[in-house]
């Protein structure tokens, strides 16, 4: 069947096509034609002629690789990073930083229109930060090799093979001086790395995480107990005095996820804070927290003025996390209530409230599909709901309770358009119409964007 299906396509593996690119794809590569038949081309541009060695034919595409690019994009540049298309963190790093942003847009716009059937220009211009490098506070790097050819860096793209790499240009460069510091203490105190096809050694991954005032370092080890541990620590701390918190986290299963569930901190404190403009959050190694600060606070300050609070609303954040869109919120609603299935979330959402002096807020472990109702039959009714789902999107029988409880406003944080836009697509089934969608680029130089959606009410339903 395979065999028919690939006699189908006017293209061949291993043989190499002159290719138009006119657009682009979900995950940032060029899409074009070959007689009709479209081929996803990675590091291809718009407006692009290139030659293509094909590597994989399906019944409806083909993918394949830049032989050589024949006409190239205006907005091609040269990548900054020397591992880029080896290393699969960066996708987009051949592109001007203005094409970046035109790209995420059309994508948003592109998903507002065939998954949510609804008008692509209500779609605004992607808000992009001042400077689109050294961003990400937070960095998860592999530990693998041999004792005497220890490596620390990036996965190849799609595979488990690490590149050696001390100098990511989208990290902020106290990641990079962690890096550095763990990589040659490891490597003078002989301690093993971790092997994760035979289930040996020690050190599977070391995580940076760099506050505003407060660095931590956590040490994920095979073992409970790193040798030469205090060594480690002594070397770090030295090196780099920023460094508050060293925690080791211990994962002994053979597993893909990265942290497993005991943390034990072998320096300073259990925790550090970190700052989203004023408000103060306590940061363990499970937290989840934003990677980019700056674009965090254009991210949550849009979803504040899509709000429109004016000081007298009840506000429900269906999937708060720890609390950092609530806080947000509390700082002009009357009263905000924060639902997150997760307990130990919630936990932090508690304390990050009254470490901020927030007293407006409550919140309640749940699912919100379960939550909401209960919440509509003791007579509340909010304003404004606000929806920051995880990639999946929204559960539907969640939009159905959001619909019951029929708020003025809805407000959408997305990390994934396209789930976004399905949502989307629901809501306007059930009375509610799209106002507006304002993507924001969270991680420059990647083909990721979040973007912020507002729904109201129709008037027919009202």
């Amino acid at each position: 069947m395979s065999n028919k299906k690939q006699q189908i396509a006017p293209v061949c593996v291993g043989k190499t096509y002159v290719i138009d690119i006119h657009g682009t794809g979900s995950s940032g590569e060029g899409v074009g034609r070959y007689e009709g038949f479209t081929v996803f081309v990675p590091y291809a541009l718009p407006n692009e002629t290139v030659q293509v060695k094909i590597n994989l034919v399906k019944k409806s595409y083909a993918v394949g690789d830049i032989v050589s690019v024949i006409t190239p994009s205006a907005e091609r540049v040269a990548p900054q990073c020397e591992v880029y298309g080896d290393c699969g963190g960066c996708q987009l790093q051949h592109a001007s930083y203005t094409e970046q942003l035109r790209l995420k847009t059309e994508s948003v716009k592109s998903v507002i229109e065939r998954i949510a059937k609804c008008d692509p220009e209500l779609v605004l211009p992607c808000i992009g930060p001042k400077e689109p490098w050294r961003y990400r506070n937070k960095m998860q790097m592999p530990v693998g090799g041999t004792l005497g050819k220890l490596r620390m860096g990036f996965y190849q793209k799609g595979s488990h093979s690490i590149i050696n790499h001390e100098h990511c240009p989208i990290q902020d460069e106290g990641n990079d001086e962690i890096r550095k510091v763990c990589y040659d203490a490891m490597y003078e105190l002989g301690i093993e790395p971790y092997d994760e096809y035979q289930g040996r050694g020690v050190i599977r991954h070391v995580i940076g995480r760099i506050g505003k005032e407060e660095w931590m370092v956590i040490l994920v080890s095979r073992i409970a107990t790193i040798p030469g541990e205090q060594e480690l620590v002594n070397r770090i701390v030295e090196a780099l005095p920023q460094v508050t918190s060293i925690v080791v986290n211990h994962n002994p299963k053979q597993t893909n996820v990265i942290l497993g569930p005991r943390n034990r901190t072998i320096y300073g404190k259990d925790q550090i804070t970190d700052y989203i403009k004023d408000l103060a959050f306590q940061l363990s190694p499970h937290s989840f927290f934003q990677v980019n600060p700056e674009q965090t606070t254009v991210l949550y300050d849009t979803a504040l003025e899509f709000a429109d609070l004016k000081g007298h609303e009840t506000v429900i954040d269906a999937y708060c996390g720890t609390g950092t869109i609530s806080l947000f919120l509390a700082h002009k609603a009357k009263h905000v209530i924060g639902i997150e299935i997760v307990a130990p979330a919630i936990a932090d959402a508690k304390k990050n409230a009254e470490r901020n002096g927030y007293d407006n807020t409550e919140f309640i472990v749940g699912d919100a599909a379960v939550e909401m109702p209960k919440l509509y039959k003791q007579g509340i009714e909010p304003d404004v709901i606000v929806f920051d789902p995880i990639r999946a999107g929204c559960k539907e029988d969640v939009l159905q309770a959001a619909v019951g409880m029929a708020p003025q406003r809805i407000v959408y944080v997305s990390c994934n358009p396209s789930s976004m836009a399905r949502d989307i697509e629901i809501l306007t089934k059930h009375g509610y119409e799209l106002v507006k969608v304002q993507p924001v680029d969270m991680f420059p130089q990647t083909y990721h964007v979040e973007a912020v959606s507002l729904l109201t009410r129709s008037e027919a339903t009202q």
